[in-house]
């Protein structure tokens, strides 16, 4: 049965915003359930803390932060004439709210790892699911909504596009915990200037300087916050520590974990979300993973016990980004200096030594385009009005190279 409390007007205070209310009674029992609680345990930017000290805050923040933000974008457009109706209104909030319950541990940092080729987006619908059946159907709508099958096409965009309530909060709560004050925008002047036409989000044309501000305050922040070389190192850290631990454990290797890491570090084979990896996906949080690295740098594996040492002590690899392709014979080189100095071997050096990409498209014009409805009614691509050079670069993927290397072998 949900959890289900008396009391429904809770306010939390929110440091970005203020006081965030609880608008319905079923928004109030999904924040109190154990799914949503558990984002209180997941770091919302992975490894950045290592970089930027403050930042430490939750995906819970950030998805109440995304409701409160829609709470004021269905006002905005109801002033409009845009109808929403209240079932509408609960699927909307209800949507958002949940829209990253199905992120793992420290979020983007081990996607893919934890149930191997799925992604945050997948799993936060199986939750969902789970929820609206948990919840007799009361999640039905917003599950439509979150899947883009429901008729009116703005609903999905107030949810996710490139102009969504979830960008909206991320940038400037990031920004907040991150001090990064390139990457602050004002989302309460972008929601002012939404409106619907013909189903489809829009913004008014005297937004389109907020937008720009808005675009280019994300490219400020992948590059400098994001994928800030640190955390990218950090996390790739990780990653290799994670891959250890389920190679030690597939040679039979006992390994100190809690009993749902264990559950994933064990499976061997491809794996569907059935109920079982649901409950258990839903008992894993940050907490597993730092507990088990503090006991993995005590075992006699060498590889993991050194790994373990160097990202709690935050003594990380050193990591060079490059605009063109880092050479393969330059990795070798590099490889080949590592295994001396620490006595490793061709396989055990590849988790010290490595090279990989990271690229970063702060706008497309083919999902989700951001539409400006000029005064004569007309709608176009915001690329197209903006007189912003630097912005239409914004719509070129850009790709940088990086590789990883112990700070003595340079």
């Amino acid at each position: 049965m949900p959890l289900v409390q008396t009391n429904k007007l809770k306010v939390f205070n929110d440091p970005i915003y203020g006081f965030i209310g609880t608008p319905n009674e079923l928004i109030f029992n999904l924040i109190g359930h154990p799914y949503f609680q558990r984002l209180r345990r997941i770091s919302q930017m992975g490894m950045s803390y290592l970089v930027y000290p403050g930042a430490h805050h939750t995906r819970f923040h950030h998805a109440l932060g995304s409701m409160h933000l829609m709470t004021k974008a269905i006002q905005t457009l109801r002033l409009k004439q845009v109808e929403i109706s209240a079932e509408e209104e609960t699927g909307l909030l209800c949507a958002i709210l949940l829209h990253d319950i199905g992120h793992g541990p420290f979020s983007h940092a081990l996607e893919g790892f934890v149930i191997p080729e799925c992604s945050h987006e997948q799993i936060s619908l199986e939750f969902m699911g789970s929820l609206n059946q948990e919840f007799d159907g009361g999640l039905t709508t917003a599950i439509s909504i979150f899947k883009g099958e429901y008729p009116k096409p703005f609903l999905n965009q107030l949810v996710s596009s490139q102009l969504d309530m979830d960008r909206l909060d991320y940038l400037k709560r990031d920004s907040f915990y991150s001090g990064v004050t390139e990457g602050n925008i004002n989302s309460e002047r972008l929601i002012s200037m939404l409106n619907v036409v013909d189903g489809h989000l829009v913004v008014e044309e005297k937004g389109i300087y907020a937008v720009e501000k808005f675009l280019m305050a994300r490219r400020f922040m992948y590059w400098q916050v994001y994928l800030h070389k640190t955390s990218l190192g950090a996390e790739q850290m990780l990653i290799r520590i994670m891959r250890r631990a389920k190679k030690l454990i597939s040679e039979n290797n006992l390994l100190p974990a809690s009993k749902a890491l264990l559950f994933f570090l064990e499976q061997t084979n491809p794996m569907e979300i059935d109920d079982q990896v649901l409950s258990r996906f839903a008992e894993l949080d940050d907490v597993d993973v730092l507990s088990a690295i503090k006991e993995w740098q005590h075992h006699e594996d060498v590889i993991l016990s050194r790994l373990s040492k160097m990202v709690l002590n935050r003594n990380l690899l050193h990591v060079k980004i490059k605009n063109k392709p880092i050479s393969q014979e330059k990795a070798e080189e590099r490889m080949n200096l590592a295994m001396v100095e620490h006595g490793l071997t061709l396989e055990e050096v590849q988790n010290f030594v490595f090279i990989g990409e990271i690229s970063n498209k702060a706008y497309s014009q083919n999902h989700q385009a951001i539409r400006i409805l000029k005064k004569n009614g007309k709608v176009t691509d915001v690329l197209r009005e903006s007189d912003q050079l630097s912005l239409k670069a914004l719509s070129k993927t850009v790709t940088k190279y990086y590789s990883c290397y112990p700070k003595e072998a340079v």
